[in-house]
């Protein structure tokens, strides 16, 4: 391993286990005082697994802690000099990471108060996108599986990064409907992109900041594991959307690795969104068309369904692993992305007309 990699790995252990022990002890916290600060889950329509008001304040925890040490840990780095690897992510970057997850989880608790309209949850996730691009966060170039990269200037970077921003948000929102499944597969996505970061990109600084969000949301999964005491909620979509777009951005093809291990939740979204328009309604409605309904209504138990996806986000982990150690990795991981969205999208599509005959079966008159 390089010995800048080497170096860091203490300091990324100290930022795992610090933001996943602020987390652990900061959650009680909201769950007590999520109803003074109204913000509690009613289920109120068939969508909803359960069955009592459940706390929607998760997020806030998930951004405290991991703004909160990530903070406590730059200023204690610039005191004492303990790893000057951290310093190789700007000022700037970093401003606008933590400002955005800060602004993010309370854009979200808005929402998780209020009840905000499509548009304006929108208008506030374009908002964060403009904070990481006016860091100078980009997407400037993209890897093409059929040719040289994609490159992208000016406007053009501009639109692909508030699209990424965007899209990541909605991608973590989407896949936010049973317990613990949203934040799994944000850990899972956290932890891949932080052993990529160290061992084959050889960016330390983004593997502890990686390290940082990774032990914030597994303190907080106890929690929000079936049976859920607390739900993340739209600030913590917001939040660890926003974090992970981020951080997939910050370094060498990382947005080919997020699309691949957030592959589940990219490709639900991707092909719900298609159903709903070709059934002429707005792609922020909701049904129970989602990947994980389809499960429940095969017969898959709430804890069943939400570890066989942690299963598939963790393979795909895997595959991005062995695929960024290949030769032109990151084109390989765009091919396999693009496959995987074809074949999820044949896959769901079968459930879909499977579990529609399940639940709706055609009565024949007699012969």
């Amino acid at each position: 391993m390089n010995p800048a990699a080497l170096q860091a790995i203490p300091l990324i252990l100290i930022a795992f286990a610090g933001s996943a022990a602020a987390a652990f002890l900061i959650t009680p916290l909201v769950i007590r005082f999520a109803p003074r600060m109204r913000a509690m889950d009613q289920p109120d329509d068939d969508r909803r697994v359960h069955r009592e008001p459940v706390p929607r304040t998760g997020g806030l925890a998930v951004a405290a802690a991991f703004v909160g040490v990530g903070v406590l840990g730059l200023l204690a780095n610039e005191l004492f000099h303990l790893a000057p690897p951290v310093r190789a992510v700007r000022g700037p970057q970093l401003v606008a990471l933590f400002g955005g997850v800060a602004a993010g989880a309370a854009l979200g608790y808005l929402d998780d108060r209020l009840q905000l309209r499509a548009r304006w949850q929108l208008l506030g996730q374009l908002a964060l996108a403009g904070i990481a691009i006016a860091a100078g966060i980009l997407i400037d170039n993209m890897v093409n599986p059929l040719g040289p990269p994609i490159r992208f200037e000016g406007a053009a970077a501009m639109a692909v990064t508030t699209l990424w921003v965007v899209g990541m948000i909605n991608s973590v929102n989407f896949v936010d409907g049973l317990d613990g499944l949203s934040t799994g597969i944000a850990l899972i996505a956290a932890v891949t992109l932080g052993v990529i970061s160290l061992v084959v990109d050889v960016q330390p600084a983004v593997a502890v900041l990686c390290a940082l969000l990774a032990g914030s949301l597994l303190g907080f999964l106890p929690y929000n594991f079936y049976p859920a005491r607390v739900f993340i909620g739209t600030a913590g979509v917001f939040a660890v959307g926003y974090a992970l777009a981020v951080l997939s951005v910050l370094g060498t093809a990382k947005v080919a690795v997020a699309l691949l291990v957030l592959g589940v939740p990219i490709i639900d979204t991707f092909w719900i969104i298609i159903r709903r328009l070709a059934a002429r309604r707005s792609p922020f409605s909701a049904d129970r068309g989602h990947f994980h309904h389809r499960l429940l209504d095969l017969g898959l138990t709430h804890r069943g369904a939400v570890l066989l996806i942690y299963g598939l986000c963790a393979a795909l982990a895997v595959l991005s692993l062995l695929l960024a150690t290949a030769r032109d990795g990151a084109r390989g991981q765009l091919t396999a992305f693009l496959i995987i969205v074809i074949g999820g999208g044949l896959v769901l599509y079968l459930m879909t007309r499977r579990t529609d005959e399940a639940l709706n079966p055609t009565s024949y008159p007699d012969e």
